[in-house]
């Protein structure tokens, strides 16, 4: 049974990767809107919370300053969740250590490559090498957070499993 289900750990990687082609495919307007409803959303939230009373072209301005920085942020939270669904069924396979972090960092940043190349074939879009690297911080972030979150929960030193001693 195990043999069978091994193999779809990897769904999670392949739905990411759908999601993030998708987003790419998105036209250069239809980003923009997105990225920019998003900006304002968190300048409104922030202004009802504390209380600020901007008016609405305050509001505006606050969201286009922000906007680049919340583009950004996506990008790299999109492949921060891109490492962790590889690292977890690429650890499940027993790759570990250093083999793991080059593994699943050359297909994030290969995918990373290739979605920006993909882009450049999309309306109002255009490839960045910056972006391939935002995306590989937030990939490489995932995968040390897997190998941390794996190395504390899952690793004896002595390779043994532990008894309980009775005094």
């Amino acid at each position: 049974m195990i043999f069978l289900l091994k193999p779809l750990s990897f769904l999670p990687a392949i739905l990411m990767m759908y999601v993030i082609y998708s987003f790419s495919a998105q036209t250069g307007e239809v980003s923009g809107d997105l990225s920019y409803k998003v900006s304002y959303q968190i300048v409104e939230t922030k202004n009802e919370l504390l209380n600020e009373n901007k008016s609405y072209s305050e509001l505006d301005y606050a969201a286009s300053s922000i906007e680049y920085y919340v583009r950004k942020a996506a990008h790299m939270t999109e492949y921060f969740l891109l490492a962790i669904a590889i690292s977890f069924p690429l650890y499940v396979y027993r790759v570990r250590g250093i083999w793991l972090m080059l593994l699943a960092g050359i297909i994030c940043v290969g995918f990373a490559g290739f979605d920006e190349y993909h882009q450049s074939f999309v309306a109002g879009r255009g490839p960045s090498i910056k972006d391939v690297g935002i995306d590989s911080i937030g990939a490489l972030v995932g995968i040390l957070l897997v190998q941390a979150f794996c190395w504390s929960t899952l690793h004896n030193p002595s390779g043994k499993r532990r008894r309980k001693r009775h005094t």
